[in-house]
C-alpha cells in the first residue's frame, strides 16, 4: 500500500493540512510513538546479529520500566538474543524474573550484550546455547532450563527461522524442513517437556505471525508454520487448562529484527519494511514485550486460548 502523500492529508477534524512534508512526518511519528525507520539495503548471513544491524534495534535497554509483575517467576525463552526474544528477556528480568535464554551458538555476541543488561536489572542470565534442529539439545532444554533456574513458571516459544523465496520452485525440501523443524516441530517437544514440569498458575506463550493471517507470497513455507503455531496454541490451551496452566500467543507484524536482512525479506524492500502498516511503520521489539508480560503475569489469569496482535494495523481475525 503506497504511503500517504504528508504535504497534503486529511487531519482528523476533516480540515487539510498544508504542512511541510518534515513537519507533518515528525507529527505521524508522534502519534505513532515511534521512530519511522527506512532502513538501508543490507544483508548479513543467517541468522543475523543485532550488532550489525542498521539502524540497531531497540528491545527496551534504556525504555523498559519494570514494576515486579512477574516477581519470583522462572522463565525460558527461546531466541532470546536479539529481537523480539531479548526484549521480552529483558522486560521479565525487569519485572523482577529468573531468566533463561536459548539461542544459536553462532549468537553468542548478541546474548552476551543481553545478559549484560539482564545483569544490571539485577538477574543473572542463564545462558543455554544450542541448535533447535539437534534432538539432543531440544530434548534437555527444559531439564537445563530447570536445573539452571531451580524451576520454571513460564515458557516462552519464540525462535524463528525465515528465509525469502520468490516463487515455490526455488523452495527446496531442505529449506522447508529446517523452517518447520525450527518454527513448530521444536515447539511441540518443548512444550510436552514443559507441561511435566510448569506448576498450576503457569504458562506457555508461543510467537505467532501477522503472517499466519495475511501471509506474503515469498515466505510461503515460514507463513505456513505460523498458521500451524496458531492452531497449536489453541489446542494446546484446551488441554493445558485443565491442569491450570495457560497457553497463549502474541502475533507480531513487521518488527526491525536481525530476521529480517539475514535474508528473511528481500534486500530491496529492506527501506520500505514496515511502511504498509496502518502506523506507517515498522515495529521495534521493545513494543511487543509488554504483550508477553501480560500473558505471563496473573493479571492474565482467565486469558486463554488467546492470540494478542501486535503488528501497527494489519488485516487480521
Amino acid at each position: 500500500m503506497p504511503e500517504m502523500n504528508s504535504a497534503h492529508h486529511a487531519e482528523p477534524d476533516g480540515s487539510a493540512s498544508h504542512e511541510p512534508s518534515s513537519q507533518s512526518e515528525m507529527r505521524q511519528q508522534q502519534r505513532a510513538g515511534k521512530e519511522k525507520i527506512s532502513p538501508p539495503q543490507q544483508r548479513q548471513p543467517e541468522p543475523g546479529l543485532d550488532q550489525q544491524l542498521q539502524p540497531r534495534a531497540d528491545h527496551g535497554e534504556r525504555s523498559y520500566k519494570g514494576r515486579d509483575r512477574l516477581a519470583g517467576k522462572r522463565a525460558l525463552i527461546t531466541g532470546g538474543d536479539s529481537g523480539i526474544g531479548a526484549a521480552v528477556a529483558i522486560a521479565f528480568a525487569r519485572e523482577g524474573a529468573k531468566v533463561a535464554l536459548a539461542y544459536l551458538p553462532s549468537e553468542q555476541p548478541d546474548a552476551d550484550v543481553i545478559a549484560g543488561v539482564l545483569e544490571d536489572a539485577g538477574v543473572q542470565a542463564q545462558l543455554l546455547p544450542g541448535d533447535l534442529r539437534d534432538r539432543g539439545y531440544r530434548d534437555s532444554l527444559i531439564d537445563e532450563a530447570v536445573d539452571a533456574l531451580g524451576g520454571l513458571d513460564i515458557l516462552v516459544n519464540n525462535a524463528g527461522k525465515q528465509i525469502s523465496v520468490q516463487s515455490l520452485q526455488e523452495l527446496g525440501d531442505e529449506q522447508i524442513e529446517a523452517t518447520f523443524d525450527v518454527n513448530i516441530f521444536a515447539m511441540f517437544a518443548l512444550s510436552r517437556a514443559a507441561l511435566k514440569v510448569i506448576p498450576v498458575g503457569g504458562s506457555i506463550i508461543n510467537t505467532t505471525s501477522i503472517q499466519a493471517f495475511d501471509p506474503s507470497d515469498h515466505l510461503m513455507d515460514y507463513a505456513a508454520t505460523k498458521a500451524a503455531i496458531s492452531n497449536f496454541t489453541k489446542s494446546l490451551a484446551s488441554q493445558a487448562a485443565k491442569r491450570g496452566i495457560r497457553v497463549n500467543a502474541v502475533a507480531p507484524g513487521p518488527i526491525w529484527t536481525p530476521l529480517q536482512p539475514s535474508d528473511g525479506q528481500p534486500i530491496e524492500a529492506l527501506p520500505e519494511f514496515g511502511h504498509d502498516t496502518w502506523l506507517g511503520r515498522a515495529g521495534q521489539p521493545v513494543e511487543l514485550a509488554p504483550a508477553y508480560v501480560f500473558l505471563a503475569s496473573d493479571e492474565a489469569s482467565y486469558v486463554v486460548g488467546s492470540t494478542v496482535h501486535v503488528n501497527g494495523g494489519k488485516n487480521q481475525p
